[in-house]
């Protein structure tokens, strides 16, 4: 399984990205989708995560500002991430995996990953 991540760039406070995050090399049903985070010097950190294809979860810190969402046709999730603020700054990962009893908040708990996009927001 590949993961490509896209759509990270330079955007000011309050301004809107989406990322996206294609798969290949497996089929694309009943999976488990995560995104994460990582800042320079801070651990990686849950975002948001798609569970068996159907189940959202976000984390407090993005929780009505950052929609997940899915296009199987695609093979692609992607992260709206609307009213952006400074501290969104980070690498953003996403991670996949067909294993069932994972924690999606964990990131240990996923099996593939993309290479990274950088997301700046600018005060």
């Amino acid at each position: 399984v590949q993961l490509v991540e896209s759509g990270g760039g330079l955007v000011q406070a309050g301004g809107s990205l989406r990322l996206s995050c294609a798969a290949s090399g497996r089929t694309f049903t009943n999976y488990n989708m995560g995104w994460f985070r990582q800042a320079p010097g801070k651990e990686r950190e849950f975002v948001a995560a798609l569970k068996w294809s159907v189940s959202t979860y976000y984390a407090d810190s993005v929780k009505g500002r950052f929609t997940i969402s899915k296009d199987n046709a695609k093979n692609t999730v992607y992260l709206q991430m609307n009213s952006l603020k400074p501290e969104d700054t980070a690498v953003y990962y996403c991670g996949l995996t067909y294993r069932s009893g994972i924690s999606y908040s964990r990131h240990g708990d996923y099996d593939y990953w993309g290479q990274g996009t950088q997301v700046t927001v600018s005060s």
